[in-house]
């Protein structure tokens, strides 16, 4: 008995909700060696920008516990070449592709926006939010008036727009508004939290860049409640829900939160199946209730 797991993202209509998240799956195929991408939701690359750019310095990812602290800081071959050389083998596994896109300041995002044009991707992810730059002014999504600029440059793109937000931030809900009303058609909640890793055998942080994004286990609680707000806020606008999930269950926690979709990031580290694995548990917990997406889909807010 197969359990129909379709669902749609605004006008983004996907074969499961289980995508994978920007920044952990590569920006090709990588991922073919250990399942059929065409049965995804959808692959989301790693961001890109209008330019190559070599990201931070080593060490870039660190372990703490169940968690990961990471400073890879957003290195990628750009978006031309991108298209060029990895686009094609996406498209080739029949592979939903969602491209995400950054940049330093408004100009970058508009730049990498119209790069985009005509590719052949269901969406564009903006990552207004990655907290692993140098210059931390550059995390538009801490601002409502530049997420609402960056969201208006990327309007040369003619697929929908996904924004994704910072739960470092007191005024996400705000933000959420902002970039809303500037077009984007759905809200991805959220990119990792402000943290480091310190080496206590010699005294000094153990990343390269010094700070960066936790992300794993430790962060669904809080994507979790960024997710519910949102929904609270927002009940017509398309979340996609992202952070700290490995299981199904943790999929459909996020789905009663009020997620359209969910994106799994960290756990394909550990195992490259995750995206997979949790697909097939989410399907199983709802033959297990009884239940279809529909029917569990917000109901935390019930």
């Amino acid at each position: 008995m197969t359990t129909d797991l379709r669902c749609s993202v605004g006008d983004v209509h996907l074969r499961s909700p289980i995508m994978t998240a920007a920044g952990t799956s590569g920006y090709g195929d990588e991922l073919a060696a250990y399942g059929d991408l065409a049965e995804l939701g959808a692959v989301v690359t790693k961001s890109l920008a209008a330019f190559a750019w070599e990201g931070n310095p080593a060490p870039r990812v660190a372990a703490e516990g169940d968690a990961m602290v990471n400073a890879v800081g957003l290195s990628g071959p750009g978006v031309v070449a991108w298209r060029e050389q990895y686009l094609p083998s996406l498209r080739s596994r029949g592979a939903s592709v969602v491209a995400s896109v950054w940049g330093r300041n408004v100009a970058e995002f508009a730049a990498a926006a119209q790069q985009m044009v005509g590719a052949d991707i269901v969406a564009v992810e903006v990552n207004a939010s990655c907290p692993n730059l140098e210059d931390r002014s550059s995390i538009f999504a801490h601002s409502a008036s530049m997420t609402h600029s960056l969201l208006e440059a990327t309007a040369s793109l003619s697929v929908p727009r996904w924004v994704k937000l910072s739960p470092n931030t007191p005024d996400l809900i705000a933000i959420a508004g902002a970039a809303i009303a500037a077009g984007a058609q759905a809200l991805v909640l959220t990119n990792t939290v402000l943290g480091m890793a310190i080496d206590v055998e010699n005294g000094r942080p153990v990343l390269g860049n010094v700070g960066g994004g936790v992300s794993g286990p430790a962060v669904l609680p809080v994507a979790l409640r960024a997710v519910y707000e949102c929904r609270a806020a927002y009940p017509n606008v398309p979340i996609v829900g992202v952070g700290g999930v490995r299981s199904g269950r943790d999929a459909v926690a996020m789905i009663m939160a009020g997620a359209n979709a969910v994106e799994v990031g960290t756990a394909t580290f550990a195992n490259p199946r995750a995206p997979w694995r949790v697909q097939r548990e989410l399907a199983r917990w709802l033959r297990r209730h009884g239940a279809t997406l529909e029917s569990i889909y917000g109901r935390a807010h019930d």
